[in-house]
């Protein structure tokens, strides 16, 4: 699949231990030239969890993704019009799941 000029929503779910396996995927996107919009559960951007604390993960994503993560009702309103993103990628799914 071409990836080149395509807009990738990539959505962070609560399920904390798997939130660094997403790292290397959003990195993938970005190397395939897609341009990836950063979306996170309420959860996920304000819960510090033993496996990590909010903000460092926060920080992370926006540096490798070079955007603002959107995690607010009003900041997802132009997604549901489609007028954001191509596809949709929501992650990351608990290992029994995981493709």
């Amino acid at each position: 699949m071409e990836l080149k000029g395509l807009n990738i929503g990539f959505v962070f779910t609560g399920a904390f231990p798997m939130l660094q396996t997403t790292i290397p995927k959003i990195k993938d996107l970005i190397k395939n030239e897609a341009t990836v919009i950063p979306i996170m559960s309420n959860t996920v951007y304000n819960i510090n969890t033993r496996y990590g604390k909010a903000k460092d993960f926060i920080n992370e994503i926006q540096e490798i993704t070079g955007k603002e993560i959107i995690h607010t009702i009003t900041q997802l309103e132009p997604i549901g019009k489609g007028d954001i993103a191509d596809l949709m990628i929501i992650a990351p799914c608990t290992r029994k799941y995981v493709i």
